[in-house]
C-alpha cells in the first residue's frame, strides 16, 4: 500500500480510519477492564479462591505478553489487515466460551484464548508508524490511545450495571456482540499499511540483536513496563480492595474504576499536543515523577490519615495521568529506535511491558487475599513507579553519553 494515500472510512483501499484505531487498540482494554467489579461474585459462583479467579486478570496479562510477542514478527511478515481479522475473529468466539463456562478451568482456559485480541495494541501503534514520520508517532499514538481510554473509564462500570441486572456472564456475551460488529467494521475500513510485507522469520530473527542491542530500547520498553505496572497492579488488587475491604456493590465499583481512565485521557490529551513540540523524553520524565508522587502520597495519607475508597481510587487518578504521559512516548521511543523493526519492537516490547503487568497483578492479589488493608498494593504500585523513574535516567544518559560520542 502507499502510505501516502489519506485514509477514507470504509475503504479498504486506505489506511484505517482513527477511529477504527482507536477501537483496535481499545479492544483489548475493554476486554481487559469490563468484567473486573463481577470478580468476587464469579468466585462464589464458580467455587473458588479469590486468588484463583484473580488469575483471570494475572493469566490473562501474561497471555497479553506471549501474543504481542509473536504478533509483532507475524504482522510483519503476513500484513496487520489479516492478523487484526484473524485475532479479532478468536476474540469473538472465546467471548462465547466465557459465557457459557461453568467450572474454573474452563473459564480460564476461554479468558486466555480472549487474550489475542491483544494483538490490536501492538497492531494499532504498528499501523501508526507504517503511515506516520517518525517525528509525529508518538503524537498520534497519543491520539490514539487518548481515545482508547475512553474505554476503561465506562467499561468497568457498564460491567457493574450489567451484573447487576443481568449476571456476570452477560458481560462476556455483550463482548462477544461486540466483537462481532467490530470484525465488519474491520473488514471495510482497515487497508493493508504494511508494504514491505512477506520478510522471511529467519530473516527478522537474524535482525533480533541489533533491536536487543539497543539500550535505549531496553530503558524505554523498562519505562513502560514499571509504568503499567502501577496499573495493572491496580487492576489485579483493585477489586479486592473495593468489594472485600471497603465493602461497595459492583456498581459503585465500576464507577470508581473509571478515576485512573480519567487521568489517562488528559496524560495522553497533553502527549498529542505537546510531545513534538518537547520531545518524549521530558514528558517520559514528567509521568513518572506523577506515578511516583501520587503513589507516596496516596501510601501516606490512606495509612497516617485517612483512609477510605474515595481517598484510595481518587489517587490513583496519578497513576492513569502518569501513564498518559509515559505510555505513547515511551512506545514511540521504542519503535524509534530501529524504525524497519517497527512491527517487531512494538511486539516485544508490549510483551515486556505486559508480562511484567501480568506478574504484578498477580502478587497484588496474592498479598492482598485475606486481608484488611490497601496497603500491600500501593507498596507494591510505589515501588513500580521507582523503577520507571529509574528506566527513563538510564535514557537519558546514554543519549548524552551518545551525543558526546
Amino acid at each position: 500500500m502507499n502510505n501516502s494515500l489519506k485514509s477514507q472510512f470504509l475503504d479498504k483501499k486506505t489506511p484505517p480510519h482513527i477511529s477504527t484505531l482507536i477501537l483496535l487498540s481499545g479492544i483489548g482494554a475493554l476486554s481487559m477492564n469490563m468484567f473486573l467489579p463481577s470478580l468476587p461474585q464469579m468466585t462464589i459462583d464458580l467455587e473458588t479462591e479469590y486468588s484463583v479467579m484473580q488469575l483471570s486478570v494475572s493469566m490473562y496479562l501474561g497471555f497479553t505478553a506471549i501474543t504481542q510477542f509473536f504478533i509483532g514478527p507475524i504482522s510483519d511478515k503476513y500484513g496487520r489487515r489479516t492478523c487484526a481479522l484473524i485475532g479479532v475473529a478468536i476474540f469473538v468466539l472465546a467471548s462465547v466460551g466465557c459465557y457459557f463456562s461453568q467450572n474454573i478451568e474452563t473459564f480460564l482456559l476461554f479468558r486466555m484464548i480472549q487474550a489475542t485480541v491483544a494483538i490490536g495494541m501492538v497492531l494499532s501503534r504498528a499501523i501508526i508508524r507504517d503511515t506516520v514520520a517518525q517525528d509525529k508517532s508518538a503524537s498520534m499514538i497519543g491520539y490514539v490511545t487518548m481515545g482508547m481510554a475512553l474505554v476503561p473509564m465506562f467499561a468497568p462500570a457498564l460491567g457493574g450495571i450489567i451484573d447487576t441486572y443481568f449476571g456476570w456472564r452477560a458481560n462476556f456475551g455483550f463482548m462477544a456482540v461486540f466483537g462481532l460488529f467490530f470484525w465488519i467494521l474491520l473488514w471495510f475500513d482497515q487497508g493493508e499499511t504494511n508494504s514491505s510485507k512477506g520478510q522471511s522469520f529467519l530473516t527478522q530473527i537474524k535482525q533480533y540483536p541489533e533491536l536487543f542491542s539497543a539500550r535505549r530500547f531496553w530503558g524505554y520498553a523498562l519505562a513502560a513496563a514499571f509504568a503499567s505496572g502501577t496499573f495493572f497492579a491496580f487492576l489485579g488488587g483493585a477489586p479486592y480492595v473495593a468489594t472485600v475491604i471497603y465493602k461497595l456493590p459492583p456498581t459503585m465499583t465500576g464507577l470508581l474504576f473509571g478515576i485512573p481512565a480519567v487521568g489517562y485521557l488528559l496524560g495522553n490529551l497533553i502527549t498529542g499536543l505537546y510531545s513534538t513540540r518537547f520531545g518524549i523524553n521530558k514528558l517520559i520524565i514528567i509521568g513518572t515523577v506523577v506515578l511516583f508522587i501520587g503513589m507516596l502520597l496516596s501510601l501516606v495519607i490512606t495509612t497516617a490519615l485517612l483512609d477510605g475508597p474515595i481517598v484510595f481510587f481518587s489517587f490513583c487518578m496519578f497513576v492513569g495521568f502518569g501513564n498518559g504521559l509515559v505510555l505513547p512516548n515511551a512506545q514511540a521511543g521504542m519503535l524509534s529506535v530501529r524504525p524497519k523493526l517497527a512491527g517487531t519492537a512494538s511486539g516485544i516490547g508490549g510483551a515486556i511491558m505486559i508480562g511484567g503487568g501480568a506478574a504484578l497483578a498477580g502478587l497484588a492479589g496474592t498479598l492482598l487475599e485475606r486481608g484488611n488493608s490497601s496497603q500491600p498494593l500501593q507498596i507494591i504500585m510505589l515501588i513500580s513507579s521507582i523503577f520507571s523513574l529509574l528506566s527513563i535516567y538510564y535514557v537519558v544518559k546514554r543519549e548524552k553519553i551518545i551525543l558526546q560520542n
